[in-house]
């Protein structure tokens, strides 16, 4: 890595930088302008840094065929019996709400972007001055497209879900060859909802080390457990599905959180990022003040000038102003210099 973070806007996505939480609305506007202009509320409420929707319309991702491969026909699947047609029809984000989307993110101080689909996205999506790019899991081979997003010079966001490592490389690859070092790359189980033990977050450092790139989460699990750990281990992004009430449904409802859950995800994963620190041992300048509860050697018995040292007179206890338990076999059967208190934490003046 050239530099230790990207530029978004006014925000540094690094390991030195709190986490950037994007809330991604994906589908979950149900068709309506006014519930996606209240998420894009909700998300600001809930700390988020950004808000990110999906560019295309059901003709630009598939044909309108409702048969064979066109057709979802996994039993597990959300949207089992569905067409891909009618799924992109149903999730699509229509492009003259675009505008007022990203108006109001600006207004509430939300970085508002996008994830096009095709090279016609990508110009729409220039004419409204977003600050980064994001690359969908099943885009993230599609080539032609990462160098059309690359040649606006801005960020890229990348989701690696399904892909090989030789295709990441092809990826990164085509991205830098077009001028953009500006890349995080996210891991993500494209799987809906996906299961932590499907996350695989320890692939983060390798990826960030391999690639030599920012790193963060696509996440699809429930709850905030996998997300957490991630920033622990490194993610510098958290992406999360976000709709206002799981209960009223919409495409990606059942992997979505709601705002509640999105305000402890931006809270916990600060505090994930906070505790890593740094490398450190001994008392910090909070804990230095507790030492004095540490144990410590003290008389136990009033003792008069020459008496032994022994078990019934010298014992470790606290407070811990007397000298380190580890010299106690030392005083054992030693004789004290003058008469002391019980009470007295041990010295080296009271040895003879």
């Amino acid at each position: 890595m050239k530099k230790n973070f990207v530029q978004i806007d006014r925000f540094r996505v690094g390991l030195d930088y709190p986490p950037f939480i994007v809330a991604e609305m994906s589908g979950n506007h149900n068709q309506s302008l006014d519930r996606a202009l209240e998420i894009v509320r909700a998300a600001a409420q809930a700390g988020v840094q950004a808000l990110k929707i999906q560019t295309y319309n059901a003709d630009s991702m598939t044909l309108d065929l409702r048969e064979g491969d066109f057709v979802i026909d996994d039993p597990e699947s959300l949207w089992y019996g569905k067409s891909l047609y009618e799924l992109y029809q149903e999730a699509h984000t229509p492009r003259d709400w675009h505008k007022p989307i990203f108006e109001l993110c600006r207004e509430l101080g939300l970085i508002g972007f996008s994830t096009p689909f095709d090279a016609s996205a990508v110009d729409f999506l220039e004419s409204h001055e977003v600050p980064c790019y994001k690359i969908a899991s099943f885009e993230n081979t599609d080539l032609p497209l990462l160098r059309k997003v690359a040649a606006t010079g801005k960020p890229v966001i990348i989701s690696t879900g399904m892909a090989e490592l030789a295709e990441l490389d092809e990826t990164v690859r085509a991205v830098r060859e077009a001028g953009v070092e500006d890349i995080i790359l996210l891991k993500c189980t494209s799987t809906y909802p996906a299961t932590p033990e499907n996350s695989n977050i320890l692939t983060l450092p390798h990826m960030r080390d391999l690639f030599g790139v920012q790193v963060g989460l696509s996440d699809h699990s429930l709850g905030v457990g996998v997300a957490v750990a991630g920033v622990a281990l490194g993610a510098t992004l958290v992406e999360k599905h976000f709709t206002l009430n799981r209960a009223e449904g919409g495409v990606d409802a059942d992997f979505s959180m709601e705002p509640g859950e999105m305000k402890i995800l931006v809270e916990e994963t600060q505090r994930a990022w906070q505790a890593k620190g740094r490398i450190s041992y001994g008392p910090s300048r909070k804990e230095s003040e507790s030492l004095k509860y540490r144990r410590s050697l003290y008389v136990t018995r009033d003792m008069k000038a020459g008496e032994v040292f022994s078990g019934e007179n010298l014992r470790a206890i606290r407070p811990g102003r007397g000298l380190p338990p580890k010299y106690y076999d030392i005083f054992m059967g030693k004789k004290v210099t003058r008469d002391v208190k019980r009470g007295t934490p041990l010295n080296w003046d009271l040895l003879c």
